[in-house]
Formats: C-alpha cells, sequence, structure tokens
C-alpha cells in the first residue's frame, strides 16, 4: 500500500470535514471507514456525495486550500490538488423527500433508500466522518453497472461488497440481530 498517498488522502478527507460543508464518503473510502480499523487497499481518489446546492461554495473553499477545478457542472464537482482527486457526485431532493441525482441525464434518478439518512458514522483512526449507509454501498456497487452500461463490473466491487456483506453479517451476530 502507498502509505504516503494514504496520508494524503486521509489529511484531504479531514480538510473537507473541516469545510463545515454537509458531506458523505462514497466508494471505497466510505467502506474502509465503516469498516473501521485501516485502509483495505490503495485508493485512486476520495468520493463525496454533496448537496448541489453547496457546489458553488464547495468549489471555493476548496480552491482557496490550493485545489484545481476539474470539473463544475450540475451533476459533480471534481477538483485535485497534488495529484490527489477529490470527486463530489452531487445530490438534491425530489418533491417526495428522495435523495436523488442532481443533474446531468439522470436528474431526479432516486439513489438507494437511506443512504445518507441516518447519518452513518464510520471512523478511521481520530477522524470521523458521514458515511454512505452499507446497504445503499452495496447496492450502487452491483447495480452501477446496471445503471451505466458502459461501466463494467469491477474486481474490486466485488470484492468490496464481501467485505461490507461479511461486516453487516458479523455486526448482526449469531442470531442475526444488531
Amino acid at each position: 500500500m502507498d502509505q504516503a498517498r494514504t496520508a494524503r488522502q486521509l489529511a484531504a478527507i479531514g480538510e473537507v470535514l473541516g469545510l463545515g460543508v454537509e458531506v458523505w464518503l462514497r466508494g471505497g473510502w466510505a467502506m474502509d471507514f465503516w469498516l473501521g480499523g485501516a485502509p483495505t487497499r490503495d485508493h485512486e481518489d476520495v468520493d463525496w456525495f454533496a448537496w448541489s446546492r453547496d457546489a458553488e461554495r464547495l468549489a471555493e473553499l476548496l480552491a482557496a486550500r490550493g485545489y484545481e477545478v476539474q470539473r463544475a457542472d450540475d451533476q459533480q464537482l471534481d477538483l485535485v490538488r497534488d495529484g490527489e482527486e477529490l470527486s463530489f457526485a452531487l445530490v438534491s431532493r425530489d418533491p417526495a423527500g428522495r435523495v436523488v441525482v442532481a443533474g446531468g441525464p439522470w436528474a431526479g434518478t432516486p439513489w438507494p433508500d437511506g443512504m445518507l439518512e441516518p447519518v452513518v458514522l464510520g471512523r478511521l483512526g481520530a477522524l470521523e466522518c458521514p458515511v454512505v449507509s452499507p446497504a445503499a454501498q452495496i447496492e450502487i456497487k452491483r447495480m452501477m453497472p446496471v445503471w451505466v452500461p458502459d461501466r463494467p463490473r469491477r474486481p474490486k466491487d466485488a470484492e468490496d461488497v464481501a467485505l461490507l456483506e461479511a461486516a453487516l453479517r458479523e455486526r448482526a451476530g449469531p442470531a442475526g440481530r444488531a
């Protein structure tokens, strides 16, 4: 594992958490924070969910900290600094109150129920962070190739699903209770 890169990404996570903007880790880092302990693998980037209404503020706050905006539209905000990418998928609520894709070709498409609420906190070391619920992480990792057909199934997603499912079973205990 690239310890220097992991340290830079963890520092970036701490930096984003200090901005005072509501965010949730998603993807591999969300899994690692929910599992606790230590990172399970190297991560290419740090993936987040954020409210679309906060995108401009996020971009400004991170640009002031040396991040360069790579993409900023109604669907996604991507920034990079020192080779480390932060990627924010933007969400909003539909009239029924469901969390939905904020923009782009899938605007208004609901994300999995319970993805962001109730808030699930994960921890790695001294960092505590809101994360996408484990059930939603599993659904997203399984369904992304169906929702976006040009995105192939990736071995790391299958490995993440297996880790999350095993941890959920373990936390439920022998009688299936939490």
